[in-house]
């Protein structure tokens, strides 16, 4: 049997209304006892007994039961056999070979681990293990983070990094120390399971540590969900700390909400009672939040949550999102990136079982016979968002109620200083690309351990410093300063909105360069800047991924680079800066060192022709693509010399000649001239309000 995937969004899923593209059905997972659920849809979950008689029991290995014949992916024939993703990880450990074989390297990813080779070096492969936290609302104890700052040191490759979902990666830990390294994490109240794997990511929420209703409840909620989604079975334990359950207590409404099976949900009696052994058919990602802060990219998740309060600022329950995604694959157009839809409204007191009920959904029903096909927004895509909702409402148990109304939505970075609106303060601290090394990792270490502050890592790969007193200002200012931390007024406005993956050289999928790449690129932006005209205090969000997975979320970007091949890459144009508009495919091939041959009209354009306040890609968008290919392919040149064509920024450079000199030195420490400048006036001037001249 084919089907046409068709119906969700059109703008997402056009493609899928072609009748010449045809992708079989993946029936899914075994009955579900939805002729029950049916029975109590519109009752009320009090009343209904979590034994009732009239649920069917679902076997716990559900893919056993499937139709018969369907096709499965060789990742869900090694979950089925893996005693809840133990076997063979656990023998693979113990071997004195430097790598695990390729059903333990499947498995690891649901522990919080990649397995990685160092794709710089040739001839014998070098392995090393890239391990990645789970941090709930990007929460990290001042405890943790003295202890994975310890660990990079003493196991990693002397850095930390901050990544798109609020979590911290350590790269370079190699497989004989990897139980150490984890046992250490756990034992210091950090996670690392299901931070990877086929099943809930971290959950994000605003970093901003506000002593605000709505933030303090968007940020409980995600710590629940999280909670809720978390895996029961122990393999996590077993695996790292001998068995030895090292856990905080669970809220009584998450436990209430995991056991209840009054809709036919749960695996009865089953260790993992909402994954069963098969987990999920792919990743699954949600973020909450509330209305106006799109910090999360809300769009981009499966699940967005967003908190509806009453007049007072009370909150009352949560409008929903299903269907986002980033994930595509080059050269096949049946993949694609989606933005999530509104699903409905739910009171806050069934904001677990709502998204139990949604989880449950894509459990049962995404496809597990192609992984390319089997991320929740393609069973929408296929399904369309009415079907999808009346399934989720037979899990559910209830309609759901119709979408509040919403704000614009808008990105905020919460860098600099914020009152938390507690008696304390804030500091939000850019990172570039989220790679905390040298003189900024000393200096950090030294702030957080001697002030006892927590931290938060931010949806854009950066740190905000916590519950900092205000008699503190002053001299964490100074410190900051002296270790290079700039102030984000002496940031380029470029580097504060850009993201970018790892990449090379230890990411298996990268085609090409991202964050190595990233700095030399947004260099020359700003020269095309300059060059048209385009003063220094004007920005475009700019996001930098090796391969077309999109872990940096390059098709929410006014200007996305998707690596194609070596040095080279896609550029996606038409994103928005609030991230509500998803970006299309300008360019293929586009090879690095002709860059501004695209680049350059369409920014002189930009200046010339964009309507009042119009953003770089509301105005790709109002111009078209086939407008905006025909003045690239017809540009010469700019038609006048600009005042700013001299390639230096004058805020801080007098001359040519102190600009070259300070332009050779910043190339030294891969900064932009600009950098290294405000680096050196703020040590200059913390010194001097120090009481020392340098």
């Amino acid at each position: 049997m084919t089907t046409s995937f068709g119906g969700g969004a059109a703008a997402n899923s056009a493609v899928f209304n072609d009748p010449k593209i045809q992708i079989r059905r993946f029936n899914g997972l075994s009955h579900c006892s939805l002729a029950s659920a049916l029975h109590h849809r519109h009752g009320l979950r009090n009343g209904v007994s979590a034994s009732s008689t009239s649920v069917n029991v679902i076997r716990v290995v559900s893919a056993l039961t499937a139709a018969a014949g369907a096709k499965r992916s060789k990742v869900e024939i090694i979950k089925e056999n893996s005693n809840y993703i133990r076997f063979p990880l656990d023998e693979e450990l113990l071997t004195e070979t430097p790598n695990i074989n390729e059903s333990a390297t499947q498995l690891i990813k649901f522990h919080g681990s990649y397995q990685q080779t160092d794709r710089d070096e040739k001839g014998t492969k070098m392995y090393s293990f890239m391990l990645r936290t789970k941090n709930p609302c990007g929460k990290v104890s001042n405890q943790l983070y003295l202890v994975m700052d310890d660990l990079a040191d003493e196991f990693g490759i002397k850095t930390l990094r901050l990544t798109t979902r609020q979590t911290f990666q350590l790269h370079g830990i190699v497989k004989k120390n990897l139980k150490t390294v984890m046992s250490t994490i756990i034992r210091n109240m950090g996670s690392t399971l299901g931070a990877c794997g086929d099943l809930n990511r971290n959950v994000l929420a605003p970093a901003a540590p506000l002593a605000r209703k709505d933030y303090l409840f968007a940020q409980e909620t995600a710590e629940k969900i999280a909670t809720l989604l978390t895996p029961q079975s122990g393999f996590y334990y077993d695996m790292w700390v001998d068995g030895e359950r090292i856990m905080s207590a669970e809220p009584p409404e998450v436990v209430e909400a995991r056991n209840d099976n009054s809709h036919g949900t749960n695996f009865p009696d089953s260790p993992e009672p909402i994954y069963g052994t098969q987990f999920l058919p792919r990743k699954f990602k949600i973020a909450v939040t509330v209305p106006t802060d799109n910090s999360v990219d809300i769009l981009t998740n499966d699940v967005g949550v967003v908190v509806v309060s009453d007049s007072d600022g009370e909150p009352q329950g949560f409008n929903i999102y299903v269907g986002g995604g980033m994930g595509r694959t080059h050269r096949l157009e049946t993949t694609f990136p989606r933005l999530a839809e509104p699903l409905g409204y739910v009171p806050k007191e069934d904001i677990l079982y709502a998204i139990k009920a949604i989880v449950v959904t894509q459990r049962e029903n995404g496809r597990r016979d192609d992984r390319k096909y089997s991320r929740m927004k393609y069973l929408i895509s296929s399904w369309g968002i009415e079907k999808f909702t009346s399934v989720v409402e037979q899990y559910y148990g209830k309609k759901f109620e119709p979408f509040r109304e919403l704000p614009e939505w808008e990105f905020k970075s919460y860098l600099g200083w914020h009152d938390q609106e507690d008696g304390h303060l804030y500091c939000g601290l850019n990172v570039d690309n989220g790679r905390i090394k040298g003189a900024m990792k000393k200096t950090l270490r030294e702030i957080i351990e001697k002030y006892n502050l927590n931290v938060r890592i931010t949806p854009n790969q950066n740190l905000i410093l916590c519950d900092i007193r205000r008699a503190w200002r002053r001299p964490i200012n100074i410190a900051l300063a002296q270790g290079g931390l700039l102030e984000p007024r002496y940031v380029d406005p470029l580097n504060i909105t850009a993201m970018a993956c790892p990449a090379l050289p230890l990411c298996p999928l990268a085609i090409t360069e991202a964050e190595r790449g990233i700095p030399e690129m947004l260099k020359r932006v700003r020269t095309v800047f300059e060059k048209v005209g385009l003063k220094y205090n004007e920005s475009i969000v700019i996001r930098v991924t090796g391969c077309p997975n999109g872990c940096a979320r390059p098709y929410m970007a006014e200007l996305g680079f998707v690596g194609d091949g070596p040095n080279s890459y896609q550029i996606w144009l038409g994103g928005t800066p609030n991230q509500t508009s998803l970006a299309k495919c300008f360019k293929d091939k586009v090879k690095l060192q002709d860059m501004e041959k695209v680049l350059e009209p369409l920014f002189y354009y930009w200046k010339r022709k964009r309507q009042t306040k119009e953003s770089f890609g509301d105005f790709t968008n109002r111009m078209g693509f086939e407008k905006l290919q025909e003045l690239v392919d017809t540009w010469k040149g700019s038609e006048e010399p600009s005042p700013r064509n001299n390639h230096h920024n004058m805020k801080i450079f007098a001359d040519r000649y102190t600009y070259e000199a300070m332009d050779q030195l910043a190339k030294l420490e891969n900064k932009t001239p600009d950098q290294l400048a405000m680096e050196v006036i703020s040590k200059y001037i913390a010194a001097q309000q120090n009481g020392k001249s340098e």
